[in-house]
């Protein structure tokens, strides 16, 4: 980027650099009190850290390689076929980032599980059961691809429409045939984004924490993050919760490294483009077939939580005081978590956007990333034990650590989501920018912001369903008198009220679901009418 085409704006660049700094000193200080507790004389820890990564990296892996597989294969399917209601597709696959975990985990509960739609289907024309197999490594892998899978085919979806037209009539001149067209053109243009979306995937997994604490079954495929929520909130052995910390941040680092080689995953939300030639006859039927099943895997878990969920009744649920104090910290949590989110995403981005210098560019955006290396449990433990050395009460700090926890956990993306068409916007319009003279406010107001409107509400969307459904952060600092709609599911699930967690589930999936669709178009008619 050349700076001679950058209006020049040095309080951006300023302001950016504290907030880097800031955060960069705050996940320091997160570190520092992990490690300052593993050097504590105390008693012999009884975790079982070899058995616990092994586990832990055998379900991530295993995601992994199906998720991608899945997602090609989805991809492939959706890249081709044409038809009504195919933008809702789509956008259902897309709404997998922020489809809180534990729900997906009780819709596989309500199908497959003991007393599930399979199960009572089988009792009903067999005479026999099938057992549980919700529960254990394969209701993990399936959790994990459903929400996996349907993101990796997102990213390779745009990858695939991506594909030059001109490259595709020269394929469709050769008269390729499907498996030529895909080995030929298809498979190389998304072959460079699967280092990239494989290590998150990866992450995503070897960090996952609702879904192995609702579905694992015991300790046989316990995994790091849950056995540090164990060691801390069950056993209060923090010597074992810190060594697993550090262990869980080694692996996490040098996946990072790994992946920071590889081609960026982009984050994508366009419209996908129409095909220029029709598949044969077999090929398009293997599609639909691909089609079919991926949207009945992704769908009927959800479909299955609100069914659950109105078929349990809501009276008894909203009749509860808790619910309504759950709802409403919830509700506050998740808006003050978006709107912190917003100002550091802007910030940073703005700054960055301003500077044409790649070592400042690098410095202004590494530290927004840092929960890829530090995730939600492992984030909430150093809080905590922060909070203590500090001799603060965690009920007293827990609203605080929680708003500036779920933050951080959603930073990546929203800087994800607002920095790309920021750096697009100063490249195509510097020039005029600072031909015209326009202040910093003034350039964000009358162009940024105007263009900016649905990413914006996009990114709010994004932090917003983030903290709605988050478990991780707030089960170490929950109490009685706090907790948010997913402790108060997990609880109502310890103590086998599953009716109520069926209906707190479906509240959950419904305001997900309201906010993803609903902020974005908002935030896009306040952004156009402000031109």
């Amino acid at each position: 980027m050349s700076t001679n085409s950058l209006p020049p704006r040095p309080a951006r660049i300023a302001v950016s650099g504290v907030l880097a700094i800031a955060i960069g000193g705050l996940i320091a200080a997160v570190l520092w009190a992990i490690f300052d507790a593993a050097t504590e004389p105390s008693s012999a820890s009884r975790v079982d850290i070899p058995h616990l990564l092994r586990m832990t990296a055998i379900q991530a892996g295993l995601t992994t390689a199906l998720s991608l597989a899945v997602g090609t294969a989805l991809a492939w399917a959706l890249n081709r076929l044409r038809f009504p209601g195919r933008d809702l597709v789509v956008g259902l696959f897309a709404a997998a980032i922020v489809t809180p975990g534990m729900v997906v985990a009780f819709g596989l509960l309500s199908i497959w599980g003991r007393n599930g739609w399979i199960n009572q289907t089988s009792e009903a024309l067999f005479g026999f059961s099938l057992g549980n197999p919700a529960f254990g490594l394969s209701g993990i892998l399936l959790a994990h691809v459903i929400l996996d899978g349907a993101f990796a085919a997102r990213i390779l979806l745009a990858r695939l429409d991506s594909i030059p037209a001109t490259r595709l009539k020269v394929g469709q001149s050769l008269a390729l045939s499907a498996t030529q067209r895909f080995a030929l053109i298809d498979w190389p243009a998304m072959r460079s984004s699967l280092p990239g979306l494989g290590a998150i995937i990866f992450l995503l997994a070897f960090t996952s924490f609702p879904i192995v604490l609702l579905l694992g079954g015991g300790p046989a495929n316990q995994t790091l993050e849950v056995a540090i929520y164990s060691a801390v909130r069950l056993d209060f052995d923090l010597v074992g919760a810190v060594r697993l910390a550090l262990t869980q941040i080694a692996v996490c680092a040098v996946v990072i490294l790994l992946a920071s080689a590889s081609t960026p995953v982009v984050s994508v939300h366009g419209r996908s483009v129409a095909p220029s030639w029709r598949d044969a006859v077999p090929a398009r039927a293997l599609q639909w077939i691909i089609l079919l099943l991926a949207t009945v895997g992704f769908a009927l878990p959800l479909l299955s939580v609100l069914i659950d969920g109105i078929a349990s009744g809501f009276g008894r649920v909203l009749a509860q005081p808790t619910f309504w104090w759950a709802l409403g910290t919830s509700l506050l949590i998740g808006s003050a978590s978006a709107f912190l989110t917003l100002l550091l995403a802007l910030a940073l981005t703005l700054g960055r956007a301003a500077s044409g210098a790649k070592p400042v560019r690098i410095l202004l955006g590494t530290p927004s990333f840092a929960y890829l290396a530090v995730p939600a449990v492992v984030l909430s433990l150093g809080f905590f034990l922060i909070v203590r050395n500090l001799g603060v009460a965690p009920a007293q700090a827990a609203p605080v650590v929680v708003i500036i926890a779920n933050s951080l956990l959603a930073l990546p993306f929203a800087v994800a989501t607002l920095g790309p068409p920021l750096d697009a916007m100063v490249r195509a319009r510097g020039k005029l920018i600072r031909s015209l003279g326009l202040s910093g406010w003034q350039q964000f107001r009358k162009v940024e912001y105007p263009l900016l409107g649905k990413d914006i509400g996009l990114m709010l969307a994004l932090a917003f369903c983030f903290s709605l459904g988050d478990l991780g952060v707030i089960a170490l600092f929950g109490t009685q008198d706090f907790q948010t709609l997913p402790l108060m599911m997990f609880r109502a699930l310890g103590a086998y009220r599953s009716n109520d967690a069926a209906a707190i589930a479906a509240i959950l999936l419904i305001g997900t679901i309201l906010a993803f669709v609903g902020l974005p178009r908002l935030f896009e008619r306040i952004a156009h009418a402000s031109r």
